[in-house]
């Protein structure tokens, strides 16, 4: 196993490390301050020997030498580091992603527009909201709260304001109706629930769940409106359009694997059997999730949260 390591670590990191060094010759991509790649990869390695996919299979077997390779290049570039909680390697099929958590992507928002703040906050009924349309912008967003409105069952909403560096700012606001909707794109949530289930970190945490939500939202909304061409803003996009085809990939041979064959077996006595255990197998098949994030040591259950919902439209 440890020669298996080692080849499947010279395939990958030795070689997103020979990468980023060229990127840097070349002056394309400077790291914030403080930013190790190398510890980066140390760190993405420990903990890529760990992470299993929907089949509890290590993914260093069971994905392809590009898709780590290209996850790792994805974390490396934005400067991010997964020991930090800025994100985590998720497998959808044989494909390996980097999807980054919000603070992750905070992080990039931070470093590509050289924004000053990135604020969240949530409305409750009650709260006093007032904003004014610019060509077809939100500004100057002014918002009263009183104390005793804060009520986890009473949000309509929640908005953030990314403050740039001439003072202006970008803001998202999104009602309580749309962060449900984002969040039920999320794999935490069953088929046709149109309200958090009782206990669960959605139910528990709306709060930070809201801010999580409408801090993706904008982040991601004002990243991609942006003209920027550096190589950060470009894996930025690219690692989010990696995300979706693979989970387009993995739903298609999902599908392909469940697909029934109509086959006459009168005469044969075991048929009913057979269609039975078929019949159960393809149950089990269905029922399995579509993929598996590492699991959290926090012991912060949003932070858990977090680490298994990561990735897709502002879960």
């Amino acid at each position: 196993m440890s020669n298996e390591l080692a080849i499947v670590k010279k395939d990958t990191v030795d070689i997103v490390a020979n990468k980023v060094r060229e990127f840097q010759e070349r002056g394309e991509l400077m790291f914030p301050p403080h930013y190790s790649p190398e510890n980066a990869m140390k760190s993405a390695w420990l903990i890529l020997q760990t992470t299993q996919d929907r089949n509890h299979a290590p993914v260093l077997q069971s994905c392809t030498k590009d898709s780590i390779a290209n996850s790792l290049l994805d974390m490396v570039v934005q400067g991010l580091n997964p020991a930090k909680k800025q994100g985590y390697f998720i497998a959808y099929g044989k494909n390996l992603t980097f999807q980054r958590s919000y603070f992750g992507t905070m992080a990039v928002t931070k470093r590509v527009t050289e924004a000053k703040e990135i604020n969240a906050n949530v409305i409750y009924e009650g709260d006093e909201v007032t904003y004014e349309m610019e060509n077809g912008k939100i500004v100057n967003l002014k918002h009263k709260q009183q104390f005793g409105n804060i009520n986890k069952d009473k949000i309509i909403g929640a908005y953030c304001v990314i403050v740039l560096p001439g003072g202006e700012a970008f803001t998202e606001l999104m009602t309580i109706d749309e962060i449900r909707k984002a969040w039920s794109k999320s794999q935490m949530w069953g088929k046709g629930q149109t309200q958090e289930k009782e206990g669960s970190t959605h139910e528990q945490y709306r709060q930070e769940m809201a801010k999580k939500t409408v801090i993706n939202r904008a982040c991601k909304r004002f990243m991609n409106a942006s003209d920027d061409s550096s190589l950060v803003l470009t894996h930025f996009k690219d690692s989010d359009k990696r995300i979706e085809e693979a989970e387009v990939d993995a739903e298609i041979q999902e599908h392909a694997n469940g697909e029934v064959i109509d086959v006459d077996m009168t005469p044969q006595t075991e048929a009913p059997k057979q269609e039975e255990k078929h019949n159960n197998d393809q149950k089990e098949h269905k029922q399995a999730p579509l993929s598996t994030a590492p699991e959290s040591v926090s012991d912060d259950p949003v932070d858990d949260f977090e680490a298994a919902t990561s990735g897709g439209p502002g879960y």
